[in-house]
């Protein structure tokens, strides 16, 4: 048997047009230095594996998809291409897999590089100028978490809304303010004790994976999912910002905040589009005073009333700002009234005018203990209305459109190729570590498409 040598270095082996030249050539990590510089000693221990290598290491595993960290060492021992990423010659040992456990956790801290590495390709993109704010697409996909149906338990939960009460406190005062130029009267001023609004509920929840959400919708699957809620530009697909939550949280309640970072901190929006999970009054009010057209599936509407007239009954009259009954009697705005669903002018009819009306029966229920119909009209109507007048014209429409093919079109990607149908680890932080370097993968992909 003969044996033949072969001169050649790992630089030989790895093609000049691959993806991890160009990788290489277009990412600088040299930020990760800094921002894991606290978390290593230099006078002692054993040398630690360069940090860039272990973000290199696990960046390997969202680009190609692959499903578990014990596969990405097998893929890195036998690949030139990796080796050559991660600067480790033909004849070392790469990471072990086990390494990356060790690593998040005995320095929990180094999760912040992932947030990093993903703000920085994002950076990059609106530098070469692949992002323009022109508009701004947002979705949520749902992502199995590490938890099976069979730890379900139900637990007494106490649910707060959470900062979208702060949000409303300066449109409740506001709003008090113009019923007091109106009426002359208003009531005090909401204190803190009360504006959370606590409620307690039954909540599902996974004793293996408490932080994940039992979701239950029409159309996906039920079970412990967390959501990763994202916000694209459809100029060339970059995902500009990710906030991940459990899958039981509405997508409505990230979504506001992730808009104004992206406005304020990576680029200025012009419009947004979203589908009808986003269609709340506040979102309206907020995105105008931004300067932001906002696109929006509407709601169905749903009139619960049980009394035998409905609201379409009722006549508004804008000049007088009153609402007519089917018997001609008005109904005068009387107060503003809030609930978990936002802010709500309330429209009452006068007590004595109920009291006579031959349509009593049908207007008002028996157990009705106020003895008047009431209309409630949202505060934010004027501006909701207002965006909705706007649902044919054609570039609403086209907003539309471009919000389903890049959310759409981008969650399949990630979940095809870059391992966001599953998590491999329990827990908010590590679903959100997940999900910025599944979102990362991509970009870099777009980027480096885009740049050539």
């Amino acid at each position: 048997m003969q044996l033949k040598y072969h001169m050649v270095t790992i630089e030989d082996l790895v093609p000049e047009n691959h993806f991890l030249r160009k990788l290489e050539a277009a990412l600088d990590l040299s930020f990760v230095y800094e921002e894991t510089a606290h978390l290593y000693s230099r006078r002692y221990g054993r040398a630690p594996i360069d940090p860039v290598v272990m973000v290199k290491y696990l960046l390997l595993v969202f680009l190609y998809g692959i499903p578990s960290e014990r596969q990405i060492e097998v893929r890195c021992a036998d690949s030139n291409a990796f080796r050559w990423y991660l600067g480790i010659d033909l004849d070392e040992r790469v990471p072990d897999h086990s390494t990356i456990s060790q690593l998040r956790r005995r320095k929990p801290a180094f999760r912040k590089v992932f947030r990093r590495l993903f703000e920085e390709v994002v950076r990059q993109c609106v530098e070469k100028g692949l992002v323009s704010g022109r508009l701004a697409v947002t979705d949520s996909t749902h992502v199995k978490a590490n938890a099976s149906r069979a730890s379900k338990q139900e637990v007494d939960a106490l649910e707060e809304v959470g900062n979208y009460w702060e949000r409303l406190d300066a449109y409740e005062e506001e709003g008090l303010e113009e019923l007091k130029r109106q009426t002359g009267q208003r009531r005090a001023k909401r204190t803190k004790q009360v504006k959370k609004d606590k409620r307690r509920s039954h909540k599902k929840v996974s004793s293996t994976d408490p932080e994940s959400g039992y979701m239950k919708r029409p159309g996906k699957p039920s079970g412990f999912y967390y959501l990763s809620h994202q916000t694209t530009d459809p100029d060339h697909g970059i995902i500009t910002a990710v906030t991940v939550t459990p899958g039981g949280v509405h997508d409505s309640r990230p979504y506001l905040e992730q808009l104004e970072y992206v406005h304020k901190s990576v680029v200025p929006l012009q419009a947004a589009a979203a589908d009808s999970a986003y269609d709340f009054p506040l979102a309206h009010r907020a995105l105008e005073e931004l300067g932001i057209d906002f696109f929006v599936v509407p709601q169905p509407a749903h009139d619960r009333t049980k009394a035998e007239l409905k609201r379409d009954a009722f006549t508004y009259n804008e000049q007088r700002d009153v609402y007519l009954c089917p018997n001609g009697k008005e109904l005068r705005r009387k107060r503003l009234y809030r609930s978990g669903s936002g802010l709500f002018w309330e429209y009452w009819a006068e007590k004595k005018d109920c009291g006579s009306c031959p349509l009593r029966q049908k207007c008002l229920n028996e157990t009705d203990k106020a003895g008047a119909r009431k209309l409630q009209d949202s505060y934010f109507k004027t501006v909701v209305q207002e965006h909705f007048s706007r649902r044919w014209e054609p570039d609403y429409r086209e907003a539309l459109k471009q919000r389903q093919i890049w959310c759409e079109g981008t969650f399949a990607a990630q979940k095809w190729g870059h391992n966001l149908t599953r998590l491999l680890r329990r827990g908010l932080e590590a679903a959100e570590d997940h999900c910025l370097l599944s979102a990362a993968a991509l970009n870099l992909k777009r980027m480096i498409k885009h740049s050539v």
